[in-house]
């Protein structure tokens, strides 16, 4: 997950930053942050999945534009704008803005971070390679688990259809677990989002499938099942 800031005043980057690295910390998410002061600088690394964008930049820069710039880049970036001025923000429908933060009541963020982690963080899309070679997309919102199967590794969707890539299980548990995915025992990354119930030795899925649960991961497994329902669940 990464979370990227534009923000011309050097104090208000770092106050901003710190609401954003606290709230990661007090809810155990591990994202990549960035700052930057100016909005050149962002457009040159655009890698982001959540953008808190100052709307009056230094050197005459518009927040506004630099959002028009990375919403005609392709990019599927949520973009949070600060402003001191908050009537300035009916400006910002034009580049369909996620949310305002008034300066003044950084407190905000909270809310707004809370509101696209249960909205967005399984609208991603990863890529791996089958054994032909070939580049497959997978859609995480639409993946129920993976699984090992012999040498490769099988992604199974939430419709029924399958693809099998390499890889390994433990690095791609990893990579998956800020998403909402846990490694429920050596052979099985499961989505929460589709767990139907689960006790301390099983997980049933929302396809009837039932997972054992490893007995190093059941621990672990519960406080993450249980973090997942209070953020996520309606």
């Amino acid at each position: 997950m990464n979370i990227c800031i534009v923000e011309d005043e050097a104090v208000w980057r770092n106050r901003i930053k710190a609401a954003i690295e606290k709230y990661c910390k007090d809810k155990n998410i591990s994202a990549r942050i960035n700052a930057y002061d100016s909005g050149s600088d962002f457009m040159e690394n655009t890698d982001a999945d959540l953008l808190f964008l100052d709307i009056e930049l230094a050197g005459g820069e518009d927040g506004f534009r630099t959002a028009e710039k990375l919403m005609a880049s392709g990019s599927r970036c949520r973009i949070c704008f600060l402003t001191s001025h908050t009537e300035m923000a009916r400006q910002g429908y034009k580049v369909n803005a996620f949310r305002y933060i008034d300066k003044k009541y950084l407190e905000e963020i909270d809310e707004a971070l809370d509101f696209f982690f249960k909205t967005k963080i399984q609208e991603r899309i990863i890529y791996c390679k089958d054994f032909a070679g070939v580049r497959v997309k997978i859609n995480l919102s639409e993946l129920l688990l993976v699984e090992t199967s012999g040498r490769k590794l099988r992604y199974l969707m939430l419709g029924g259809n399958e693809h099998f890539c390499e890889g390994r299980i433990s690095e791609t548990a990893q990579s998956l677990t800020p998403f909402g995915f846990f490694h429920v025992q050596r052979s099985y990354i499961v989505n929460l989002k589709y767990i139907e119930s689960a006790n301390s030795h099983e997980v049933i899925l929302c396809n009837g499938l039932k997972i054992p649960i490893g007995r190093v991961h059941s621990r672990e497994f519960k406080k993450e099942f249980f973090k997942w329902r209070m953020l996520f669940d309606e």
